[in-house]
């Protein structure tokens, strides 16, 4: 009699058994979703305006480089709304700003750049903001880059010592998911800030590659051999996380990109920064998902 019983509740054991794991499943990940749903994002765009920008210097038949940034921060700008749209107005508590470093001498453009630092919470979150920051962001931004390109007086970007001095206090919020999108086709170079200790540089461009002889089948070995890479900065930006949209490596060494990659990667990695990427320049529509899953963590 007891085995026949067993025989029976033994398949009906196992059903309730699994469906117990599939609903442990479904609630873990609704709660997630709602955990992710719930954060407050704090993003930050750095946009380098040096000459990689400049139509007459880089000119690219299919996009022009500037284009593609313009794409890229209208997709930061739709993941942002995204999130927003999708919490309640009492949870919000969000941010997204826009930073140049160092910054421009137009004045027009430092204004405008004002306008991009959004804040938004509870007091006045409302249907009419959210709908308007999307082309907010895309007017703006474009004013910003027709400026830059008409005065065409590229001083360069300052990307190492934006890390050094400004990161820490502008793009990292307590109780919040911070978030540096940067612009860059890769390169650093900023004329006050040129500094070497030993193999170490707060630079990098084709002739400093040329000249360690980066350029050839031996790179990797000769990097890490004779430690080179950016002047190590020492802050802990672990509550830090990392974008970077635009590579444009030279096409003269077809090691190039790997070498700006390793740069990237040792200095980042150095400062503790556990969650970044690092894309190539490409069409703002294939760029999109990209951007979007990096910020929704899908």
């Amino acid at each position: 009699m007891k085995k026949t019983l067993l025989k029976y509740l033994a398949p009906l054991l196992l059903v309730l058994f699994f469906s117990c794991k599939d609903d442990e499943k479904k609630e873990h990940k609704e709660t997630a979703v709602k955990s992710a749903v719930s954060e407050n994002y704090n993003i930050s765009i750095l946009v380098d305006l040096s000459d990689r920008i400049s139509i007459k210097k880089n000119p690219n038949p299919t996009m022009e480089f500037y284009q593609r940034d313009l794409g890229y921060i209208k997709s930061v700008s739709e993941a942002f709304t995204q999130h927003l749209k999708a919490k309640r107005i009492r949870q919000i508590n969000d941010k997204m700003q826009l930073f140049f470093n160092p910054e421009p001498l137009d004045p027009a453009i430092n204004s405008i750049s004002q306008k991009l630092k959004i804040v938004i919470d509870q007091n006045n979150a409302s249907k009419d903001l959210l709908n308007s920051i999307n082309s907010n962001y895309a007017s703006q931004t474009l004013k910003i880059y027709e400026s830059a390109i008409k005065d065409d007086n590229y001083i360069g970007s300052d990307i190492w010592r934006f890390f050094d001095t400004k990161v820490k206090d502008q793009c990292i919020e307590n109780k919040a998911r911070n978030i540096l999108v940067i612009l860059t086709d890769g390169y650093m170079f900023y004329e006050s800030t040129i500094m070497k200790d030993r193999n170490r540089t707060s630079y990098i461009t084709p002739e400093l590659i040329r000249k360690n002889s980066l350029n050839n089948n031996d790179w990797e070995k000769n990097f890490k051999d004779q430690d080179f890479g950016f002047i190590k900065i020492d802050t802990d930006l672990s509550d830090l996380e990392v974008l970077i949209l635009g590579i444009n490596p030279s096409k003269n060494n077809p090691y190039e990109e790997k070498v700006i990659k390793a740069y990237w990667t040792k200095w980042l990695t150095e400062m503790k920064i556990k969650h970044f990427e690092i894309k190539n320049a490409d069409l703002p529509s294939n760029m999109d998902k990209i951007i979007k899953d990096f910020i929704s963590k899908n």
